[in-house]
């Protein structure tokens, strides 16, 4: 019985940390281009909305992660034009987007409160899934696990071992240096947002398709905000982002079971952001900042004019 018990807390760990580990994959690239963008709560919430209503009136679950991922993308757009093009402040428009996600998905999602949709089912990898103790652990899942996985090491290589990757990071890290070598720094910081909403999108309709599949005013509870925490925790660093997702994940799934012992509910589910409040803590130290390698040029606009 404790054996049955520790593979389901496991599991539902990277259930848990799969919308929080595909928010941060996206947000890292966002940032490693200097762009900060706040707004991946709001982000992941019209991903949600948007991902049930689509499912509902196409009974496909998978129009639905799609539609998420385009609404998702185009938000980012709107971030990108306001802190990119027109070189507003990238805190107050991402915070602005979050406000207007939660407000907007709530008017929308007043009419499916209490429906239900198909939800994305499981599916056991042949052989795989029958490894004792791990097997249902890490190959009985739903495809969007998988491809959440698949996305840590491949977007890690592109990152870091691929021209695409040092462009990036030179765009984040000098972005005038970066110009001058023949990078287009505007289109590469609109390209790494786009990315950052597009896996937002699709994590909020991870929420709304298989980890709840119903909608919720609110689903996301905050996850936008552990995001933006992971992304720092990670040291902008994919292959970190999966840890870091998965511990997190534990904290929320491993609250079901500590309800019996006693321990009240709201302590629990206070966890996941007492975490994020003190990485979020750390980092404000610029010492901290240099020693963990945050991208030099983070939140500030480039203009070539100035440079």
């Amino acid at each position: 019985m404790e054996v049955e018990l520790i593979i389901s807390v496991l599991k539902l760990t990277m259930e848990a940390g799969t919308p929080l580990l595909l928010g941060t994959l996206g947000e890292i690239y966002a940032e490693r281009s200097g762009v900060l963008n706040l707004g991946v709560e709001g982000m992941m919430i019209m991903g949600a909305v948007t991902a049930f209503a689509s499912t509902i009136y196409t009974g496909n679950p998978w129009v639905g992660v799609a539609a998420a991922a385009a609404v998702g993308g185009l938000m980012s757009l709107i971030h990108s034009f306001i802190s990119i093009t027109l070189k507003g402040n990238q805190i107050v428009s991402g915070l602005a987007l979050t406000m207007f996600g939660l407000g907007l998905s709530g008017l929308i999602g007043k009419n499916y409160i209490g429906l239900t949709v198909r939800r994305i089912n499981e599916f056991s990898i042949p052989a795989l899934s029958k490894i004792p103790f791990l097997g249902p652990i890490i190959f009985q899942h739903d495809l969007l696990v998988y491809l959440s996985l698949a996305l840590v090491p491949i977007m890690w290589f592109i990152l870091f071992k691929t021209r695409i990757g040092i462009n990036i990071r030179s765009v984040g890290e000098n972005p005038a240096a970066a110009d001058t070598l023949g990078v287009n720094v505007v289109l590469t910081r609109y390209l790494c947002v786009f990315t950052g909403g597009v896996l937002a999108g699709v994590a909020g309709a991870y929420l709304s398709l298989v980890y709840t599949p119903e909608w919720i005013e609110g689903m996301t509870a905050g996850k936008g905000w552990i995001v933006i925490a992971l992304t720092i925790f990670s040291t902008w660093n994919p292959l970190n982002a999966l840890v870091g997702a998965y511990l997190f994940g534990g904290i929320d799934a491993i609250q079901f079971n500590l309800q019996p012992l006693g321990i009240p509910v709201n302590v629990l589910k206070m966890l996941p952001y007492l975490m994020t409040i003190i990485v979020l803590l750390m980092v404000t130290r610029k010492t901290i900042r240099k020693k963990i390698g945050a991208p030099a040029a983070l939140g500030i606009p480039y203009s070539r004019e100035e440079k």
